[in-house]
């Protein structure tokens, strides 16, 4: 009788290990079905598309995609410094070519063209580039080394020397990325920028996009790739993919954006 009570007592025991050790695995849900974490850096201008298809992009993948916005050359030195980032798209091709070359990005993918234009309250005076040279008007652009400011300033050298230097003088200030910009316009803090057309799409009409003479206008062309120390190569390797073809390439097609050349 005592040798049965106990090996009744070792399988009741056995039996509550076992579902200790299902509890301990999470039942139906392991570990293995949590949301793999995506950390993608992209340029300001691409707040409203790449936050639109993101969440769709991460259902489809099981993926956790965190979206980190700012000027395309912050985006690059942090990638240099180390920050843990899985995908860069950059403004420019340039950034990321460079990147590349120092073996800290995967082969940099073109993806999308934008139009460069010049922004102005929807009620402004303001009707074209040489308007900018009037005495009082306020400009302001973003900074040398952020892209919109490196075709604000390709642009601006192709006007007479005279009328570079009366619209520069104009400036009042310098943004790290072209959301500071649509800021300071959107604002009343200065009369007109030089901004990409999908920034003032995205006011709702508080903006007005005035178009360049085409012998003006920058070639605006965007590359992305997925960061060398990545620990997500093939995940980050599909959401590049999707920027030409996919969610993310609808949302960038529906802001605006045109397709790569």
């Amino acid at each position: 009788m005592g040798r049965l009570w106990w090996l009744l007592l070792l399988a009741v025991c056995a039996a509550v290990a076992a579902g200790c050790a299902d509890d301990d695995n999470g039942g139906g849900g392991s570990d293995s079905e949590s949301p793999t974490r995506l950390v993608v850096s992209a340029a300001a201008s691409m707040t409203e598309a790449l936050e639109q298809c993101g969440p769709e992009f991460g259902t489809a993948e099981t993926a956790d995609v965190k979206m980190s916005f700012a000027g395309s050359d912050e985006l690059a030195a942090q990638i240099r410094q180390g920050a843990k980032v899985d995908v860069y798209a950059a403004a420019n091709t340039r950034l990321p070519d460079d990147l590349h070359a120092d073996g800290l990005l995967g082969t940099p993918v073109e993806f999308a063209t934008n139009e460069f234009v010049l922004a102005v309250t929807k009620d402004s005076e303001i009707d074209s580039v040489e308007d900018l040279t009037m005495e009082g008007t306020t400009m302001v652009i973003g900074s040398e080394s952020v892209p919109i400011g490196s075709y604000t300033r390709e642009t601006l050298a192709k006007l007479p020397p005279d009328q570079e230097k009366a619209i520069l003088a104009n400036v009042r200030s310098n943004e790290p990325d072209v959301k500071g910009i649509v800021g300071k316009l959107t604002q009343g803090a200065a009369d007109a920028g030089f901004v990409y057309v999908t920034d003032v799409n995205a006011t709702n009409g508080e903006l007005r996009a005035i178009k360049l003479p085409a012998e003006l206008g920058p070639q605006v062309t965007y590359g992305a790739g997925v960061v060398g120390k990545s620990e997500q190569q093939a995940l980050g390797q599909r959401f590049v993919n999707g920027l030409t073809d996919g969610a993310c390439a609808d949302a960038l097609e529906e802001a605006g954006f045109g397709p790569a050349p």
